[in-house]
This record gives structure tokens, C-alpha cells and sequence, in this order.
């Protein structure tokens, strides 16, 4: 086979896992998720994290298709608020996607969805060929192993680590672009560090729905921070040219799909005898965390100066030994040190503009790579979820939600307490170890507390 061959179109063949109603797992191409969004329930690749990547190349094509033409197919840019809106009420009221506009749009872009191409391979840059060469077991997302760092206990071995099929390499391809760790060097000098992708930056935040249509719906955000249309979308396929430069600072993008589909790295996949065998890396596009908005699936902390908020904020990253249920005010609540995530503040107009029904249930789910020191090797992986009405997003929920909050608050308050009898039990006896004794105590509070708020919500809901 020439190395040189165009191969694996994404369009085509089956790489995206889904769950079918069922609960069986299918693997379909990008046309067929379009095609039958409302028969699957979610995403189904090996990691959270992964379907996030591959989520978000979907928006992608949704934000390109649907900011142009409408649900007839008929042109009709984005151009006002209402305008919007009305697009986003067409499409949720329908259940389904119309699938002719997007096979029209897709059918223009096929030769730019090649995985193997000799000019311009999907999400890769040839300019990575000079790059960091890792194996294949690297590329794996579930197994993140470099020649320097072997598992002891790795969840795969001999040739499920050393090579995998092209279906599965491309959900790595993404995943790898968007949480890569710092460990590659640059090939270049004097170039700026990229830190993570970008990704891995974010308090990665989804809404879902009972089927992966909804929940492709309930994420594509048709306004930006200030209610109005985006800039003209531009996925990265419709560049005139793949960007190839290493670690390029670039100005946040101003229109969903090109941050969609950024490449925070220039990859570059090997392959041999229809298996990938590895890849290339080359440090790629970023720019400034701070007041990045355009960025709607993240929760934010603010940046303090000295005890005060200096109005600047930053994507907070989750803590992997922090219930989701715990963090409620960063999901919920805007004041002068928390902004709201951009998919939140998007369901709450679409709940003024009455396009999602008041007792719709909304599950928020997160999702997060954790990182070892200065983000240079991956160590954990871990999601969450919560689901509540959408109806306490709105101003009619704020009574609800400050008291879901203040519980919140009295369950930290007692959980503190209960640290600190631990810790103070270990004192008295004579041991060393009070803070860990009080880190455990507290974790097992949680642990209960959520043991019985299962046991409630099965009984009695």
C-alpha cells in the first residue's frame, strides 16, 4: 500500500461509536449519526472525554450547516437574535435533524475528511512529520503510555497496544488534539509552551438529552456571550490550508466551529498494513485562557488578586475528588466572582424564549483529564453528571436554587466538622497523621451522603 494513498474516508466509514436504544454499541460514519441522531441514546466511545472530542467535531458541522442554511435547505445566514432562535426552535421541534442539508454540505467537503491523504490527512498537519514520534499505545487514551513511562497494570497488551484499527485512531486523533499533555519538546527554538490542548484547559461541561440528537441540540449555541449571532463559522477543513506552523499564538476564534475543531496540536498518524502503528506531534495553536467566552462548554473562576477579584476569569478545572453535586454554584450561580458556563446561559434564553418546556429535565455532565506535575503526563480520567429542571436556570428558580445552594453550604459545614473530630481523635491518640485522618473522614461523608440521596431518589421519586 503507497503510503501516499487516500484512505478511511470519515464520511463514509463507521469510526463514531453509539448506544442504540437497546443498549447494544454500534460504530457508524459521520453521515449515519446525522442520519439517525434520535434512534441513539449517547455517545459510546472508550472514555467520557473521548465522546466530548467527538461531540464537539459534530457541533461543528451542525454550527457550519445550520448558520447558513435552514432546515429546507433554503440560504438563510444567521444575521439576527430572533433569527437564531427561530433556526434552533425549527430544528428541536422537528426531533430529528433534516438530514438533506447537511448531506448537501458534507457532500462539498468529502475529499477534506480523508484520515490518509497525501496532501491534507483530517485533523493532521504533514508539517508534524518532524515532530515527537510516539507509539500507538501513546495515541490510546485509556492507556496514555510513552516509552518512558510503562504501565504496571495496563488495560491492554501485545498488539492491542502496538496497533489499532483506523475507526478507533480516529477518536484517538481527536482526543489526543484536544488533551495532549506538555511532554513534547519543541522542535523549534525559542518557541512559547502551548500547555495542554486545549481541552485539557477546560471544566469541561455537556448538557444531554434522553437521545444523542438532544443532546447535539441542547449544546449547539447559536448566540455568543452578548445574545448575538456569531461571526461566520469556519471549521478547520474549510481553510484554504491545513495550519502547519509549531506552537502558534493565535486570538481566540470567534465563531463556534473553528473553536470546535482547533487543532492544539499538529498530528501526523502512521500507519502500516492497514493498522495505525503511531504518530507524529508537533506543538500547535493556543492563545489566552482569560474571559474566553467564545468557549461555551467550560465552567469559570474568577482570577484573584489578593483576596479580590481583578474581573478577569479563567476555565476552572474539575477536581476529581469533588462530587459534581459539591460544585453547583459554578453550574448555577453569576455574581462579581462566578460566571456561568455558555451552554447554561443558553438554555436559560431558551427557556424565555419558551423553546424548551419548563419541566424539561437537563442532565449537566463533566468530564476531565487529570494531569501530573505542570500537566506533563496524563494520570486519571474521571466524569460526572446532575440532572435537575431547566426551569431553576431561569429568574423562577432562583428561589430554588439558593436553597439548593445553602444545603450545599450546611453539608460542606458538616463535613468540616467531621474532619475535624477525626483529626482530633488521631491527636488525642498520640498519632501524626490528622490530616489525612480528617481528608478521609470527610470523603466517607460524602460517600454516605450520596449513598442516601441514591436510596431517596429511587424510593420516593
Amino acid at each position: 500500500m503507497g503510503n501516499r494513498e487516500c484512505e478511511f474516508n470519515l464520511l463514509d466509514e463507521p469510526w463514531i461509536k453509539v448506544m442504540k436504544r437497546d443498549g447494544t454499541i454500534d460504530e457508524v460514519s459521520i453521515l449515519t449519526v446525522f442520519e439517525q441522531a434520535h434512534l441513539y441514546t449517547d455517545l459510546a466511545g472508550e472514555l467520557a472525554t473521548q465522546n466530548v472530542a467527538v461531540l464537539r467535531l459534530l457541533l461543528a458541522v451542525l454550527h457550519t450547516v445550520f448558520s447558513r442554511v435552514d432546515e429546507h435547505r433554503e440560504d438563510a445566514p444567521i444575521e439576527e437574535t430572533d433569527d437564531a432562535l427561530e433556526r434552533w426552535g425549527a430544528l428541536w421541534n422537528a426531533n430529528c435533524f433534516p438530514i438533506e442539508p447537511i448531506k448537501a454540505y458534507l457532500h462539498t467537503q468529502h475529499e477534506k475528511f480523508w484520515l490518509f491523504h497525501p496532501e491534507r490527512p483530517f485533523g493532521q498537519a504533514l508539517s508534524a512529520a518532524k515532530g515527537t514520534e510516539y507509539s500507538a499505545a501513546k495515541l490510546i487514551g485509556e492507556l496514555s503510555e510513552s516509552s518512558n513511562k510503562i504501565r504496571l497494570f495496563p488495560p491492554r497488551t501485545g498488539k492491542d497496544k502496538t496497533e489499532i484499527s483506523y475507526a478507533e485512531s480516529a477518536r484517538w486523533l481527536l482526543y489526543v488534539n484536544g488533551y495532549d499533555d506538555t511532554s513534547a519538546k519543541p522542535k523549534g527554538k525559542n518557541l512559547p509552551s502551548p500547555g495542554a490542548g486545549w481541552l485539557g484547559k477546560l471544566g469541561l461541561i455537556t448538557a444531554k438529552g434522553k437521545t444523542l440528537f438532544e443532546t447535539l441540540m441542547l449544546n449547539l449555541v447559536l448566540l455568543n456571550e452578548d445574545y448575538e449571532p456569531w461571526e461566520p463559522n469556519v471549521p478547520a477543513w474549510e481553510l484554504p490550508k491545513a495550519r502547519e506552523g509549531e506552537r502558534v499564538e493565535i486570538t481566540i476564534p470567534d465563531n463556534p466551529a473553528a473553536l470546535l475543531t482547533l487543532q492544539s496540536r499538529r498530528l501526523l498518524l502512521e500507519r502500516n498494513n492497514d493498522k495505525v502503528t503511531g504518530y507524529r506531534l508537533l506543538g500547535g495553536d493556543f492563545f489566552s485562557r482569560e474571559n474566553a467566552f467564545n468557549e461555551t462548554m467550560t465552567v469559570w473562576k474568577s482570577v484573584m488578586e489578593r483576596g479580590t477579584s481583578t474581573g478577569q476569569y479563567q476555565p476552572k478545572r474539575h477536581d476529581s475528588s469533588k462530587q459534581m453535586w459539591r460544585d453547583f454554584a459554578s453550574i448555577v450561580e453569576q455574581n462579581d466572582t462566578k460566571h456561568l458556563p455558555g451552554i447554561v446561559t443558553w438554555m436559560n434564553q431558551l427557556q424565555k424564549a419558551k423553546l424548551l418546556d419548563k419541566h424539561q429535565m437537563v442532565c449537566f455532565s463533566i468530564a476531565s483529564v487529570q494531569y501530573g506535575d505542570k500537566d506533563f503526563f496524563v494520570t486519571d480520567e474521571f466524569s460526572d453528571s446532575l440532572t435537575f429542571y431547566a426551569e431553576l436556570l431561569t429568574d423562577a428558580g432562583e428561589i430554588w436554587r439558593t436553597l439548593a445552594l445553602n444545603e450545599i453550604q450546611r453539608c460542606d459545614q458538616i463535613a468540616n466538622i467531621v474532619g475535624r473530630l477525626a483529626r482530633d481523635l488521631v491527636k488525642s491518640a498520640g498519632g501524626d497523621e490528622g490530616d489525612a485522618a480528617s481528608y478521609r473522614a470527610k470523603e466517607e461523608f460524602y460517600q454516605m451522603f450520596c449513598e442516601l440521596k441514591t436510596e431517596i431518589e429511587e424510593n420516593w421519586l
